[in-house]
């Protein structure tokens, strides 16, 4: 009878350093997109330097840039939104920071708490506003980095339903 265990045979796995992932430098995956999002999220001495509000359009900083993507800080007073848009070939990950903020899509509406996050892949359309009485503070992570905001009709306009008589091309 064998007697030996598995560490036994196969030796300790931190003694073998061909067998261990490496360490990335920079996030590659949806999920260390996410994980980016929440560290920074998670250490407020990151953001809450940056934060300012402005009365007359939202506030936003570039908080920091990596290989092929960027993480944008943006502040929402009440009222402020960012119209229906999509983000071109940018994949993202949204963070609320403070606040609420309220996210229409075609396929409803969604009040985004604190902690509150959303992903999503190129050509996804959204409107972002705060609804709310109180200011809001989000994370926005971009990959690839930012380079097209394209603006959409408003959803209503989107889900009007048809007349009598109307011709659909």
């Amino acid at each position: 009878m064998n007697m030996d265990s598995d560490l036994q045979i196969a030796g300790d796995i931190l003694e073998v350093p061909h067998l261990l992932q490496p360490e990335r430098a920079h996030p590659e995956t949806v999920a260390e997109f996410v994980g980016l999002a929440r560290s920074i999220a998670d250490d407020r001495a990151q953001w809450a330097p940056y934060v300012e509000y402005d009365a007359t359009t939202r506030w936003y900083h570039r908080l920091r840039t990596g290989p092929g993507y960027e993480v944008w800080l943006l502040s929402w007073v009440p009222g402020q939104g960012s119209g229906l848009h999509d983000h071109g070939v940018s994949s993202g990950v949204l963070t609320v920071l403070e606040g609420e903020l309220t996210e229409r899509t075609e396929r409803g509406t969604r009040v985004l708490a604190p902690g509150a996050e959303r992903v999503f892949a190129p050509g996804y359309v959204h409107e972002v506003v705060n609804d709310s009485l109180e200011p809001a503070v989000s994370l926005h992570v971009y990959f690839p980095g930012l380079t097209e905001m394209p603006m959409h009709e408003s959803l209503q306009a989107q889900c009007a339903p048809l007349t009598a008589g109307a011709v659909v091309a």
